[in-house]
């Protein structure tokens, strides 16, 4: 008989929210060169939710942004597959979305490849943060969320993924990336209530370690 584990805590140690490519194409009715499931923008629109109750819980944000250099010379066998060319540098939609709520002094990590870890400050800042907990929002799910999920796992952080404020290339691609993540590490998928509430606890509770050190 398989053992059925426990699940971690929602928030282990010190959690950052990771908002992956939540860009103006997902917000502008032109072609954006990416296949997005039914619900995309809904979906994005939800994450903002999240956003602003890290931002009131005192949770770290790091936005993410996928951009190419306008000779393309960076996209390598990235347009081997579906995609056309995207997220060219200076392209309206390539910016990250107005509605997702970045500020001027957020964290802001810019990459040329589907996980945020590759190539990018990524690691150096969430070590800077002393980062344990990822919870990811953004898309794709089973692409840039998913490779940026299992880098996270190998770098031993605990990584969530908020599945009602992520979106697929598809429904089928999204709901296995969302299954893959969670043979990964048991209890991953949860929905944007868990982690308001969680970010809420976690508020409390550095609240509550402020006034005992005071």
């Amino acid at each position: 008989m398989q053992q059925v584990k426990k699940p971690r805590d929602l928030i282990e140690g010190q959690p950052v929210l990771v908002v992956v490519d939540i860009q103006q194409g997902d917000f502008l009715e032109v072609y954006s060169g990416i296949p997005t499931m039914p619900g995309t923008r809904e979906r994005c629109l939800r994450a903002r939710k999240i956003v602003d109750k890290a931002r009131a819980c005192g949770v770290p944000l790091v936005f993410i942004q996928e951009v190419h250099r306008r000779d393309r010379v960076d996209f390598g066998r990235e347009l081997d597959g579906v995609e056309d060319v995207h997220c060219i540098d200076g392209e309206p939609g390539t910016a990250i979305a107005d509605a997702i709520g970045m500020r001027p002094d957020d964290y802001h990590v810019p990459k040329r490849r589907y996980s945020a870890f590759f190539s990018t400050d990524l690691e150096i800042l969430l070590k800077g943060l002393k980062a344990d907990t990822l919870i990811l929002i953004g898309g794709l799910t089973d692409v840039c969320i998913h490779y940026t999920f299992v880098d996270g796992h190998q770098h031993d952080y605990f990584c969530r993924v908020v599945e009602d404020c992520v979106t697929g290339s598809s429904i089928e691609a999204h709901e296995a990336s969302l299954r893959a993540m969670e043979y990964l590490q048991t209890g991953a998928r949860r929905s944007s209530t868990e982690i308001m509430r969680a970010f809420e606890d976690y508020a409390e509770r550095t609240k509550t370690l402020i006034a005992k050190s005071a």
